[in-house]
């Protein structure tokens, strides 16, 4: 949405994590993306612009996304439960609901405006909330098979496959070869998504997208990591500046996110 200057690349608006950090003399709060994610939105041919969590109100949120071509939401902590109409359990892990709230609103308005979105691990798991989905909050729990084996990589280890449906954004059907570091996945698909995707053996939601938005997918695995992949690619691909038709079936998508989401909050408030 930030304009179609021929020639340009198309600017890739990446949700940085709050995080404490070292570097130099100094130890403290830090917004941070990893180099994996930048490097690979320069390989695909875009500007990465790194969008650093705040509340913002929803005036800010509209000129955000005009600044930028496409939205990239990255790995990290689990959402806090209470954006999805749960309550924590003994296996929730660290949340930062400032960061669920500003990439849950980014993404609303996203889909309203039909930008391009790619959401990776966790980044998956906030598109299928902000469209009224639910996570499972621990898939061992839940019968699922372990898919964060070796925590802290993404190496051989992590690798496992999933079955990719025909007629989607992740190219010809079949079996793919993934890596894996999570502990949580989808239950409850969000509005108007499409599991494209699934674990073997075990069936875990690995990619949703959002076929009447022109380019939103989420994947459970992370690309940024896999050499080969050129799923980051694509969503440059998909960014690149050209005029925006009137989405109807965005706004009508957006409306009902927002109404589902006040439900789901009003209820925990309850």
């Amino acid at each position: 949405m930030s304009g179609s200057e021929p020639g340009r690349r198309p600017i890739v608006g990446i949700c940085a994590a709050r995080e404490r950090a070292a570097w130099s003399f100094w130890d403290q709060d830090a917004a941070l993306v990893a180099g994996t994610y930048l490097d690979s939105v320069r390989r695909g041919g875009g500007l990465p612009v790194g969008l650093v969590p705040e509340a913002l109100a929803a005036a800010d949120v509209e000129a955000l996304v005009a600044r930028i071509d496409a939205l990239l939401l990255i790995g990290g902590a689990d959402l806090d439960p209470a954006t999805y109409g749960q309550v924590a359990t003994e296996r929730t892990e660290a949340t930062y609901l400032e960061r669920d709230e500003f990439e849950l609103a980014l993404v609303r308005t996203a889909f309203a405006h039909d930008l391009p979105v790619l959401g990776i691990c966790r980044g998956l798991q906030i598109m299928n909330v902000a469209t009224g989905g639910t996570l499972h909050q621990h898939l061992i729990d839940a019968g699922f098979g372990e898919h964060r084996p070796l925590p802290g990589s993404l190496g051989e280890r992590t690798f496992h496959d999933v079955s990719v449906e025909a007629d989607s954004l992740l190219g010809a059907p079949g079996t793919l070869t993934v890596n894996s570091h999570h502990h949580q996945g989808v239950d409850r698909v969000g509005d108007g998504g499409r599991v494209v995707a699934r674990s073997v053996p075990d069936g875990v939601v690995e990619a949703i997208e959002w076929p009447a938005l022109r380019h939103a997918l989420g994947v459970q695995w992370h690309p940024e990591a896999l050499d080969l992949d050129t799923t980051i690619a694509a969503l440059v691909s998909a960014a690149a500046p050209s005029p925006r038709p009137a989405a109807a079936q965005a706004s009508e998508l957006s409306r009902h996110i927002w109404r589902e989401s006040s439900e789901a909050r009003e209820g925990v408030a309850r």
